[in-house]
């Protein structure tokens, strides 16, 4: 059967708005210069991801022909692609992701790249399972793993990763699996709530938003949607002074509210905890592993895990000091500015 040719979706005005509209940045190897003017204006391309701090890792991960190497969080691909780049046609990576939609995206992405399972095994599971993939494939000679949410995924009103746009409140990046964010509030209590709140972002008014949702959950008016969380939001701070500062501190809750969610919803730091402790059996002598992290409890997890390695000999090297994107990249891409790299070497 012949396949119908599924029209574009229209838009009112001279500039796509909504992320379904934007049909040019979804086609990039179609659209190249509108590709590069939402880049040089400092915007990520809808369906995109901008991959961070690439010069850095491959600095440090020193990757040599002939190697094998773990990208534990394959996302967008862009890392995986230029690290299969400095393999020169030989050796191998594998890559994990747990999300089923853009999974399947990157593997076609990498393919048309040139990248088939001759030089690139991808996998759809948890890093918190490295034990198990080094196990049959390793030890590997270099690992990365970028702990960000991937902006395609952040931008896709479907997944409900952003306050800015109406969308159902899931943030899985399974979403075939475990419990949706709007079903994970129905099960918290207000002191649950505001616990983790504090624990996962460090939110100052973590018991005035827990509060809110408390008493919405008590008129029985749930929260399905991220519009319905971030209006939650809005009308917990509504205490606070009208003045220029009241809009932007409730940007800033609403981000460290989704964030920590997100963080729950998916179990983070327990995964992470997890692949730090299984971390050391799966490099190879003189192994190099480098980690990306976007929030402070993460940085403080990676620290603790790389200074207890090397004091127990685990680790010959490892990062004294946080490593940051530059100024001129976070001008470029402004999602690299929380990010911090740490790295380490383990013993020969």
């Amino acid at each position: 059967m012949e396949e119908q040719h599924k029209r574009r979706v229209r838009y009112k005005g001279t500039h796509p708005k909504t992320y379904a509209e934007k049909y040019k940045e979804h086609h990039p190897e179609k659209y190249a210069d509108t590709i590069e003017k939402v880049i040089r204006k400092g915007s990520t391309p809808a369906g995109m991801h901008l991959s961070i701090m690439v010069q850095e890792i491959l600095d440090f991960l020193q990757i040599k022909p002939e190697q094998k190497g773990l990208d534990a969080t394959l996302g967008y691909g862009g890392h995986t692609r230029r690290m299969l780049e400095q393999l020169q046609g030989t050796g191998h990576i594998w890559a994990l992701d747990v999300d089923p939609i853009e999974i399947v995206r990157t593997q076609k992405r990498l393919e048309q790249a040139g990248y088939g399972t001759d030089r690139l095994t991808i996998l759809q599971e948890n890093f918190a399972k490295i034990d198990q993939i080094a196990n049959a494939h390793g030890p590997f000679d270099f690992i990365l793993a970028d702990l960000g949410v991937s902006s395609m995924q952040i931008d896709n009103p479907k997944r409900g990763f952003s306050y800015k746009t109406e969308g159902p409140l899931d943030l899985r990046l399974n979403p075939e699996k475990g419990i949706s964010a709007a079903e994970r509030l129905k099960e918290l209590t207000q002191e649950e709530l505001a616990g983790m709140l504090v624990e996962n972002s460090d939110e100052p008014y973590a018991a005035e938003i827990a509060a809110e949702i408390n008493r919405m959950q008590r008129r029985r008016e749930p929260i399905e949607t991220t519009t319905q969380l971030r209006e939650a939001i809005g009308k917990a701070l509504s205490f606070l002074p009208d003045n220029s500062e009241k809009k932007d501190l409730v940007k800033k809750t609403c981000q460290r509210t989704f964030q920590a969610l997100r963080i729950d919803v998916n179990s983070e730091f327990e995964v992470l905890e997890a692949f730090l402790g299984k971390l050391p059996d799966a490099l190879a002598p003189h192994g190099r592993v480098a980690i990306l992290t976007f929030h402070s409890g993460e940085d403080r997890m990676v620290k603790k895990a790389f200074k207890q390695g090397k004091k127990q000999g685990i680790f010959s090297e490892i990062s004294e000091e946080v490593i940051r994107p530059s100024a001129e990249e976070c001008r470029q891409n402004p999602r690299a500015r929380s990010t911090k790299m740490r790295w380490a070497v383990k013993t020969g």
